[in-house]
Formats: structure tokens, sequence, C-alpha cells
């Protein structure tokens, strides 16, 4: 069995305004009950190329926010993002510069690194999504069980208890997910990783492999 991916692992957090914290993390998972707080501090301390255009939503130069748009703070959206038409923003969100929020995406306490693209029909909840990386129209990233238990993850062949009831997908930097491929509750998906369109993906996906929804078929 795979070990669980460290933080750095599956990241370059000095692509993201939550840098600092996330090197905090050991684990990305770590990270998720931190965000709320983290905006909030972090808040107090931007500079004035960002504004607030609603109640705890800071905004940076050169983002792009379409009509029809539902902002819940707090969040903090980079420079030179896209949240467009119909998307939800629903509070505790940290959006990276350049990174892309498409037509009716919903995302809630969550962190997009820079550049992330999430762009048409996507669900990411409790869940952190790397520099570049890309989910396909309609993937979604499940962050609660059907038991309601919480989440454990596998690191080889024992098992970390989160504490978490609600934990959505960890996709490392440069990660694709093809459309309408469902990330099951606490899923890591590694670096520069690929996940065929359709897939049901649980457990760890190692870096730089192929996941056919079935099994890893390659390692790139």
């Amino acid at each position: 069995m795979d070990k669980m991916p460290k933080t750095g692992d599956l990241f370059d957090v000095s692509h993201s305004i939550a840098e600092a914290m996330l090197e905090e993390c050991e684990y990305p998972f770590m990270a998720i009950s931190r965000i709320s707080d983290f905006i909030e501090e972090c808040a107090r301390r931007l500079d004035r190329s960002y504004r607030e255009i609603e109640p705890g939503v800071f905004v940076g130069e050169g983002a792009r926010i379409d009509e029809g748009v539902t902002l819940i703070g707090p969040a903090i959206i980079g420079r030179g993002a896209e949240i467009r038409r119909g998307a939800i923003i629903r509070g505790r969100v940290i959006v990276g510069d350049g990174a892309v929020i498409g037509n009716s995406s919903e995302v809630k306490n969550a962190i997009l690194l820079d550049e992330a693209k999430l762009p048409h029909y996507n669900y990411v909840g409790d869940s952190i999504i790397g520099y570049r990386a890309h989910m396909g129209a309609g993937a979604i990233a499940s962050n609660l069980r059907l038991d309601k238990r919480a989440i454990r993850l596998r690191d080889g062949e024992e098992f970390i208890d989160t504490g978490l009831k609600k934990l959505g997908v960890m996709l490392g930097d440069y990660a694709e997910v093809g459309c309408g491929a469902v990330l099951s509750p606490g899923a890591i998906v590694g670096r520069e990783a690929m996940i065929y369109p359709l897939s049901h993906v649980g457990g760890i996906v190692p870096e730089k492999s192929i996941f056919d929804g079935r099994s890893i078929i390659e390692r790139i």
C-alpha cells in the first residue's frame, strides 16, 4: 500500500497566500479546520491590491467576478482569478491568483492554489486543489461518508483518523481529473496524476500515474 503523501509531496505551497499555514501542516488534511481562522487573520494584513466587496469577501486586483455569482465570506479571491456566472463561493474559501471557478460550480471550506481550474459544474468541499490542477466538467469532490462517520485515511498498512466528518480531495499540483469523475471523501491524488472521465476515485492515486476507474494502469 502507498504511504500517505505529506503536504510538501502534493503541493508547492509557495503558490498560495496560505503558504505559511500550509507549511505548518504535516499532512494537508490538517489545514481543513484552519481555513476560516487563517482567512480572518490574513484579511487584516492584505495590501491595497485587495478590496472588500462583500462582508468578509476580499478580492485581488484584476480578478473577474461575473454577474449571478454568490459570494459568502469569509473568502479571499486572488489577483487575476475568474469566478464565472452562477458560481457559488459558500464561505471559508481561498482562491489563488489566476485560479478559475467556473459556471455553476460550488466551493466551500477549500483552498485553491494559484491557477487551479474548476471550470464547469464542479462541487468542491473541504478540499485542497493544487497549483495548475484541473477538474473536468461535472467532476465532484465528495466530502461526506454515507454513514456520516469521521474519515480515516490509509497510510501504508495503517490508518490515520482525521477526526473530520467532512473531508474532500487533496488534489496535487498539475493533476488532471476527467469529466464526471467522483472523488470519494478523503481521496488523495498525487502530483501530475491523471484520472479517467467517469471514474470513482478512493484512497491514494500516486503521483505521475494514470487511474482508469479500477486500477493504476500506467506510471508516467
